[in-house]
């Protein structure tokens, strides 16, 4: 494999870091991300490729030599950008390098950095060491020969187009590269300090509303003794569980210093309390979370806190919490951007099945500002919108949609619960959406169906008297015949699309500067 790597692909040291040169594995590119790269026209992709805008505009330059696909591709120009890289995903790592050798467009769509990414989660999972790019990552953990110092006279790309325009390759590099200082102006979640317990019980859980209390985590001894080289140096042989990987937290903390993904990988790591001796000495549950029903199930309750870490960019799209459980995020380093909507206010961009057992939306958080958040500030209502600064605590009520980024490399933990004001929705979601229900043990219950009736049998064991108030709904005809008249995922897809084309990812025009 090695006899098949190009100078290309071999990048160095050290160098002066810019936006239209290629990146550097060994530089923290967090002063590259925080620059306002907002407006399209001032992005230049490391391999020249621009958007499908550019080429009309570029038709009226006198020196237009029209678009290289077509001569490069050859026949394969009848495929479209994202059917090729579809072909492309079932090549291994020698025919992707292989193919790229044969043309400067084939070489574009050979060092797409997902296909990479997925090559290289399929073949060593967590055991890598970030490298820069995934493809380069790649190369390193197959083969250790693979030279990553500067190469002679080396000063730019070997490899740069004129005339290649793509909206699917430009895509993650406009993402990862746009800033979110245009989209940080509103702050209307409630910001409370010194809150009472009953002033939040009646303010915050009764009317099920978000708020951010401002002086609770930074009592945590986590607050003062918590970094990445702090957990590093604590647990940095440990292995946690980021997306679909299992990963050392040193290998993560490689990654996460310098990644310019677009989608950056996420540590989301439910057992870090049973993995990190000590670690659950350094937080506390706050006083207006400690009740939480679910711990009547004991070591068979379903899955409820996490340890989360991730770069800047990094986050979740829209989505409801399991079981109608209601949350809080705490922030140990970094920030957090919040956007949330109401349980029964679909975000735009967003859409679900009747039941919403099924939700679909933009894959990039990033892709989803730049195409729909200009919908928020014209929609009514308009969305509650909040940064969780560090040593801050937010409260996420159940039901709510929320979407979260990460402006900056962020170490955090959450925790869902079930408590007075919320355990009627809780109870609900258990009876009527058996096959919705997530995070409890499937050799406990092999059939979902049972857990609602084991969950009350426990319940009344330690709280009698308690649900015979509640005075569940048990009317599951009418909801069925509600749901019906609801319109399917499909239906709405069809009727959206007939408002307009395509309500994707679209791009602006950009401007050479050369």
């Amino acid at each position: 494999m090695c006899a098949l790597l190009s100078q290309q692909d071999r990048i160095p040291n050290k160098r002066k870091i810019d936006l239209d040169d290629e990146f550097d594995s060994t530089k923290n590119y967090d002063h590259v991300r925080q620059k306002k790269k907002s407006n399209v026209l001032m992005m230049q992709h490391p391999l020249g490729i621009k958007p499908w805008g550019n080429y009309y505009l570029d038709q009226s330059n006198n020196n237009f030599k029209g678009d290289c696909r077509g001569s490069s591709l050859g026949n394969l120009a009848i495929l479209t950008d994202d059917l090729i890289l579809e072909i492309l995903g079932i090549f291994d790592a020698r025919d992707l390098l292989s193919l790229g050798l044969t043309s400067k467009v084939l070489y574009c769509f050979s060092t797409f950095d997902d296909l990479w990414k997925q090559l290289i989660i399929k073949k060593y999972n967590g055991d890598w060491y970030w490298q820069g790019t995934w493809k380069l990552t790649f190369l390193k953990r197959s083969c250790k020969e693979y030279y990553l110092e500067p190469v002679s006279n080396y000063k730019k790309s070997t490899i740069k187009l004129s005339n290649f325009y793509s909206d699917t390759l430009f895509q993650p590099f406009l993402c990862s590269s746009t800033g979110m200082e245009a989209y940080l102006g509103v702050e209307n979640i409630d910001r409370r300090s010194n809150l009472e317990l009953s002033d939040f019980i009646r303010e915050y859980a009764i009317p099920n509303k978000p708020v951010i209390i401002t002086d609770v985590v930074t009592k945590w001894p986590a607050s003062k003794k918590w970094n990445m080289e702090y957990l590093v140096e604590k647990y940095g042989n440990v292995l946690f569980r980021a997306e679909a990987i299992d990963i050392k937290l040193n290998n993560y903390a490689s990654y996460y210093k310098n990644t310019m993904d677009e989608s950056p990988l996420y540590l989301f790591d439910k057992e870090f309390c049973k993995k990190c001796d000590g670690i659950d000495d350094d937080f506390s549950v706050p006083e207006y979370f400690e009740e939480d029903f679910f711990s009547v199930l004991g070591e068979n309750r379903p899955d409820y806190r996490w340890l989360i870490i991730g770069p800047a960019h990094s986050g979740s799209t829209f989505h409801k919490d399991p079981n109608s459980t209601s949350a809080w995020n705490a922030v140990i380093t970094g920030s957090k951007k919040w956007i949330m909507y109401p349980p029964d206010i679909l975000p735009p961009g967003v859409f679900t099945s009747a039941d919403e057992a099924e939700v679909t939306s933009p894959v990039s958080i990033m892709e989803w500002h730049l195409n729909f958040y200009k919908e928020t500030q014209k929609s009514k209502p308009r969305p509650l919108e909040g940064i969780c600064k560090e040593g801050e605590i937010i409260f996420v009520p159940n039901g709510w949609w929320h979407m979260v980024i990460n402006l900056e490399d962020s170490i955090a933990i959450t925790q869902n619960f079930v408590g007075t004001w919320n355990l009627k929705n809780v109870l609900l979601f258990l009876r009527d959406k058996p096959h919705q229900i997530s995070g409890f043990s499937n050799l406990v219950w092999p059939n979902s169906k049972d857990i609602y009736n084991d969950f009350c049998v426990k319940f009344k064991k330690f709280y009698p008297g308690i649900l015979e108030k509640l005075e569940l709904d048990n009317n599951e005809d009418e909801k069925r015949e509600k749901n019906k008249k609801r319109s399917s995922l499909w239906e709405q897809l069809k009727r959206r699309d007939g408002q307009e084309e395509r309500k994707g990812f679209t791009f602006g025009i950009l401007v050479d500067n050369e």
